[in-house]
């Protein structure tokens, strides 16, 4: 796999179009190519930041989580959320190279993805093109941040083992690999996380990610999510009193059963 960073101006609230800013720094790509695009600049191009002196942190994780823990309850006066049924930092609101405004997630993170493979394939004249949009995550017990998929397209996101023998002939029972995050990982790692001011990246040679001419159906972006009732860190989940917030109406929990 061979992931190539690529430098561009400062993206601030004066860009408005994603499509110009890919136009400009993309100048060519080959077919079976994985185009990552961190969150940020695409939600700066959609006008979803918010000053810092018009409203609180808080006031905006509430906004945007799905069910957020309350910074107090953190050593490190950091909230941890759930959006879009992922486990996230402050429900994606970031402050860094936001030059003084709350950058918070794209609107609708799977439009822009799908909007931008179909860009892409038109003005390369592609068939097999994917496209991921980052952010980057902390994982429990580990220091340091890896990536996550906020969203994909043109390309299968989980590569099932699944009945599959291992390397002596064992069938595998749960297995699989979650490509679309393993890609993130990759673009985040050369991307950075300061200001090395590369919030896109081409990834080339994954003979593993499977290519769709097409965006994801919603029973496969359905099947990238887990009920709380099949999730391996469900004790773990149930053992805090989450607060509700004001995002996405998608329940994580089936049934309308809550996590308290």
């Amino acid at each position: 796999m061979q992931v190539t960073p690529i430098k561009t101006h400062k993206i601030t609230k004066k860009d408005k179009d994603i499509f110009k800013i890919l136009d400009k720094y993309i100048p060519k790509l080959q077919e079976k190519s994985v185009v990552a695009v961190t969150s940020k600049i695409i939600a700066i191009c959609e006008g979803r930041i918010v000053h810092k002196d018009l409203t609180t942190k808080d006031k905006l994780v509430e906004q945007e989580a799905e069910w957020f823990l309350p910074r107090h309850l953190s050593k490190y006066d950091f909230c941890i959320s759930i959006k879009n049924n992922t486990f996230t930092a402050s429900a994606g609101v970031d402050e860094s190279n936001g030059n003084g405004y709350y950058v918070l997630w794209p609107s609708n993170p799977q439009r822009s993805a799908n909007a931008l493979r179909l860009h892409l394939k038109q003005r390369f004249n592609l068939n097999k093109i994917g496209v991921i949009i980052t952010d980057s995550k902390t994982t429990p017990l580990r220091w340091g941040v890896t990536g996550v998929a906020v969203a994909h397209s043109g390309f299968s996101a989980l590569n099932s083992y699944i009945g599959k023998p291992d390397v002596f002939g064992r069938l595998l029972k749960a297995e699989k690999l979650n490509v679309a995050d393993t890609l993130a990982t990759a673009a985040v790692g050369v991307m950075g996380e300061g200001n090395e001011q590369t919030p896109l990246a081409i990834i080339e040679d994954v003979p593993f990610v499977r290519f769709q001419p097409r965006n994801p159906t919603q029973n496969e972006l359905k099947d990238l999510h887990i009920q709380l009732e099949d999730d391996l860190y469900a004790p773990l989940l149930r053992g805090v009193k989450w607060k509700k917030g004001k995002g996405a109406s998608e329940k994580l929990w089936s049934n309308g059963v809550s996590p308290d």
